[in-house]
């Protein structure tokens, strides 16, 4: 049988217009514009199937689709998607807790995975929800987990918050 390739395609809008309403937006009402489609999501949600799909203040939901296209070498999902789900969930429930004008980066994401997550798996959701919102740090957690609830990765993140612009 012979192996058919397989491609795909995206396409995403240039973000930077939208980096400068970060400072004039509270992290929650950035996100909140997000979650409406009112501010197009980021590049890297849309090459990863990432999104936003719930956010209240330190809260966040991201849901991601996983498939073949994102497999390693032994058939499962790299766990570098998984990271990457974890991440975006983890930084914006942070993000949801800030006021407008400082932002964030990571400092340390430390991720336990728990189980493979197989290119069939369907959806997979992060449950994140910040800890500790300091003047120069912030910490966070955060649960990956499938339709039925079933654990993938815990993770917990320490963040710099940066002063405004």
């Amino acid at each position: 049988m012979a192996d058919i390739e397989r491609q795909r395609h995206y396409s995403w809008h240039d973000p930077s217009a939208h980096w400068s309403r970060l400072g004039e937006l509270s992290g929650l009402d950035y996100l909140s514009a997000v979650l409406r489609g009112e501010v197009e999501p980021p590049p890297v949600a849309v090459a990863m199937r990432l999104a936003l799909v719930e956010v209240s203040k330190g809260r966040v939901v991201y849901s991601g689709q996983p498939g073949e296209d994102f497999a390693n070498d032994v058939g499962s999902v790299q766990g570098g998607w998984l990271a990457a789900l974890i991440d975006a969930a983890i930084g914006s429930a942070v993000h949801s807790a800030l006021p407008a004008g400082p932002r964030y980066t990571t400092l340390e994401l430390k991720v336990n995975y728990v189980r493979a997550v197989a290119v069939d798996s369907g959806e997979i959701r992060c449950i994140a929800e910040a800890l500790h919102l300091g003047r120069s740090t912030a910490t966070a957690q955060a649960r990956a987990v499938d339709a039925d609830g079933k654990l993938y990765a815990h993770a917990t993140t320490t963040c710099l918050i940066l002063p405004p612009e």
